[in-house]
């Protein structure tokens, strides 16, 4: 088993993003003005459009007891002197893009996890950066000074324990949660504040008399597995501090699209390989389809553990960014490439690229072509408007 010290995950976590980088904004256009991060003050929704809803709040109104979700009308009895102030989309992205860059120029690599978090791979850094708290406190101070905002930094050996890290006390603060520190850390608190556990799943531990993260670290696999299937088994992974977890390096341009992942364990089956494939296969497609574009000669990359470097490519008679056919493809290319020795990356992409969207399908392709089609769409639909982690195929849950 890995220890920290091989690898190094950090995750970093915007403070109350929309007030802060609105607050920002604010401050940059007007030093005199009242900073809302400094006031009971919220981000609130459109009452017609998104129902009133708190979209974000200032630690000064969260000590009135307001949270993020609950509506204007609620919010207000709690406080009423509450500054409120609309979303303004465009402005967020435009600070997440920020930060991304900022994270991009410290961090070897860097992939976000949505607008507002992203997790940095941090691994062999220490003799550039130093240890993990000095290097986390640099780049914290580094966004505060440059971007303006604040962030929290949950610091481990996997993306599960960083993330929880990253949310314990706010703001502005660094955690470590390393696999050592999880009894101590996050055993006792309640089995709802673990990593994927919602309010269903918590409803369901409840029942089984499973109160606290350690009950369910304790709790026989078995057990958890007859009740709560496949997900019993992944949660109680994480409560006992494990997770499969690696950070993907994103890349495309005009000439292609790929993505690949450096991965810290040695795959040694195919279907592991292949479940990290369809996750690349579903990153590159998506790319594709935002761009209005197909791709022509799709190819895979691997790295093995001795570090030699091989790659396949196929050109297809039908250009395509359907994920199914893609992914299809790269699977035969895979089982086309692999000796069986030991994987440490992969990747894969599209190297040729038309704009012509006319698609046109063989037979063996027109079953299925439009069925695909639509779910891909409905896929990126999902994504844009909730992010990319509201959907995930079944299969990405049972590994």
């Amino acid at each position: 088993m890995k220890s920290h010290s091989d690898c190094l995950i950090f995750h970093v976590d915007v403070n109350s993003a929309y007030l802060s980088w609105e607050s920002c904004e604010r401050k940059k256009k007007d030093p005199d003005s009242v900073d809302l991060r400094t006031i009971p003050s919220a981000i609130g929704g459109d009452q017609e459009k998104r129902h009133g809803v708190i979209l974000a709040k200032s630690t000064l109104a969260k000590s009135y007891g307001i949270t993020t979700g609950e509506t204007i009308y609620s919010a207000l009895k709690k406080c009423p002197n509450l500054v409120l102030v609309p979303p303004n989309h465009a402005l967020y992205k435009n600070y997440s893009k920020q930060l991304i860059a900022l994270l991009e120029n410290y961090a070897p690599c860097v992939e976000q996890f949505s607008i507002d978090e992203a997790f940095c791979d941090m691994s062999h850094t220490q003799l550039v950066y130093g240890d993990p708290i000095t290097s986390a406190t640099r780049l914290k101070e580094k966004i505060k000074e440059e971007l303006g905002f604040t962030v929290n930094i949950g610091i481990s050996s996997n993306k599960v324990l960083a993330k929880m890290a990253s949310d314990f006390e706010k703001p502005d603060k660094i955690h470590t949660l390393f696999p050592e520190e999880v009894e101590e850390k996050i055993w006792p608190l309640p089995v709802r504040k673990l990593f994927s556990v919602g309010r269903a799943t918590e409803r369901k531990l409840k029942e089984l008399g499973i109160y606290t993260i350690g009950e369910l670290a304790k709790t026989d696999i078995t057990f958890l597995t007859s009740h709560l299937k496949k997900q019993g088994e992944v949660i109680h992974s994480y409560a006992n501090g494990n997770s499969v977890s690696f950070i993907e390096k994103k890349s495309s341009s005009a000439k292609g699209y790929s993505n690949e992942v450096t991965i810290p364990f040695d795959v040694e089956d195919a279907s592991r390989a292949k479940w990290i494939l369809l996750s690349l296969s579903e990153t590159v497609c998506r790319r594709m389809r935002e761009s209005n574009v197909l791709g022509v000669t799709l190819s895979i990359t691997i790295t093995y553990q001795n570090f030699v470097h091989v790659t396949h490519q196929r050109t297809l008679l039908t250009p395509t960014n359907t994920t199914d056919i893609f992914y299809h493809v790269i699977c035969e290319l895979f089982d086309e490439l692999w000796n069986g020795t030991p994987i440490r990356l992969l990747g894969c992409g599209a190297n040729k690229i038309t704009a012509d969207e006319s698609e046109q399908l063989n037979l063996f392709e027109t079953k299925n072509a439009e069925k695909y089609k639509k779910l891909d769409g409905a896929l990126d639909s999902i994504r844009k408007k909730f992010g990319d982690g509201a959907i995930k195929r079944a299969s990405f849950l049972e590994k």
